[in-house]
């Protein structure tokens, strides 16, 4: 069995060969993304096609960004990224239609054996999966084998550790459903701020 294989049934893997050319390749076409100015629209989302798997229509990143091997992850159309997305995708990153992404945000299939006599031993990776319409705020990281489901709200800061269900509003270390998404959220857009009520 190749690492590779290993790596995708859930086994304990390390980097070979294979990987560390995937990974070589990504980061030339990421280090050439990140150096267009940002006026080169056009190329910048042309470029985007090279980098990840699959890409929807309308998708902005913002530089820098930071990319493993770039493969595994699909981005849908109307996403919106904001500056420093890291994705560590040694395995699949799926990110659904019109989900935000705030500043600093980390999304890491990767993690290692707590117990240190087995840490050496290699890694593991596990998918992560967005659902469409997701919001996510700055400074999240979100660890291996989390699905966010559609239309949920991740506050600042969260660092996710397990999966958390669609149309709520979840945050904190470790994060955690607050509540869902009601009624008054369709009246309000900030604390005491009516949608019926702007210019």
């Amino acid at each position: 069995m190749t690492e590779q294989e290993r790596m995708k049934q859930g086994y304990i893997w390390k980097d070979d060969e294979e990987n560390l050319a995937l990974q070589a390749q990504c980061k030339a076409l990421v280090k050439k993304w990140n150096e267009l100015p940002t006026e080169a629209m056009e190329e910048r989302e042309a470029m985007l096609h090279d980098i990840f798997g699959e890409v929807g229509e309308h998708v902005w990143l913002n530089s820098p960004l930071t990319v493993t091997v770039g493969k595994y992850v699909s981005i849908g159309s109307g996403t919106y990224a904001n500056m420093n997305l890291t994705l560590i995708d040694d395995w699949k990153i799926t990110i659904g239609k019109n989900v935000l992404i705030g500043p600093n945000v980390t999304m890491s299939t990767t993690g290692h054996p707590v117990d240190p006599a087995h840490r050496g031993d290699g890694m593991y990776s596990f998918p992560i999966t967005i659902g469409d319409n997701v919001w996510i705020g700055g400074n999240v990281t979100v660890l291996p084998g989390v699905t966010i489901g559609e239309n949920s709200v991740i506050g600042a800061g969260s660092v996710v550790t397990k999966d958390i269900p669609a149309n709520v509003i979840a945050y904190g270390v470790p994060c955690k459903v607050a509540r869902e998404i009601n009624d008054h959220d369709a009246e309000y857009y900030f604390r005491d701020r009516r949608f019926d009520e702007q210019p």
